[in-house]
Order: structure tokens, then C-alpha cells, then sequence
């Protein structure tokens, strides 16, 4: 059992839950003619979120790991938190994309550990795409929403 490897995928579990949180969230809080393709997209990205957390999960518990309960969550994204005007669209986006990259950046982590762990490579190597897909996505609203 490789522990190193398990707190790290573990840590990415906790971060596509926290996702899960925020993408809730903002695509329920945000209002307005211009919020509405970030809501859906938001909304839309809930599921995939999710199915990347159980499939986190599952090699998690296939490797030797135990997935945690809610009591070991511990939050840290914090340009996702809502701000008073629900129609800071910007802001939404930009928390997006730092979310993005952070997860990115915790998958190409996971990746380098995965040495003798081709499978767990396997798997992060497909959830990183997922991310860096999103992350693009969100920087072309942030492109259109800055140069209006």
C-alpha cells in the first residue's frame, strides 16, 4: 500500500467534493441575462464532479485506502466562496478557473507518483484532461466577459 499515494488521492477526493459544493453554489446564486450560460455550464459540471469523486473513491478503497466521512472534510477554496453581489459573474469564473488549476495541478502531483501504479495513472491521467477541459472552457468566458 503506497500512503503517500493514498493522501494524495484522497486530498483530490476532498477537492472534487468541495467543487461539488461550490459549482452548487454559484449556479444557484448567480442571477442575471449574463449568468446564465456559467449557471448551466456550473450546473452541468455538478455530475462529472461527482463521478470524479467516486471514481477517486473507488481506487481509493481498491489500493487499501478507507474513504473518509464528512467529519475529516476540511474546506480551502476560497476564491469560490459567494460574494454579496449574485451578479459578479467575473468573480465566479475566476474562482473557476483557480479551482481548475488546482486540481490540475494536484492530478499532474498524482501522476508523478504513480511509478509502479499504472492503473491509479490511468485514472488520473483521464480526470486531469477532464480538468484542463473545463479550466479552457472557463478561460474563454473570462476572455469574452474582460473584453466586452
Amino acid at each position: 500500500m503506497n500512503e503517500e499515494l493514498i493522501e494524495e488521492l484522497t486530498k483530490s477526493y476532498w477537492m472534487e467534493i468541495e467543487t461539488t459544493i461550490s459549482y452548487i453554489a454559484a449556479s444557484t446564486n448567480l442571477v442575471g441575462v449574463q449568468a446564465e450560460p456559467i449557471k448551466q455550464s456550473l450546473a452541468a459540471d455538478v455530475l462529472e464532479e461527482i463521478q470524479h469523486a467516486q471514481i477517486l473513491a473507488k481506487r481509493i478503497h481498491i489500493i487499501g485506502g478507507v474513504i473518509p466521512g464528512s467529519m475529516s472534510f476540511s474546506a480551502g477554496q476560497l476564491t469560490m466562496q459567494p460574494t454579496e453581489e449574485s451578479t459578479d459573474v467575473v468573480s465566479v469564473i475566476k474562482g473557476v478557473i483557480d479551482t481548475e488549476v488546482a486540481a490540475i495541478n494536484q492530478y499532474k502531483k498524482i501522476i508523478t507518483l504513480c511509478e509502479d501504479d499504472p492503473v491509479t495513472e490511468d485514472i488520473c491521467v483521464t480526470l486531469l484532461a477532464d480538468e484542463e477541459e473545463h479550466l479552457r472552457s472557463f478561460q474563454g468566458y473570462l476572455y469574452e466577459f474582460e473584453n466586452r
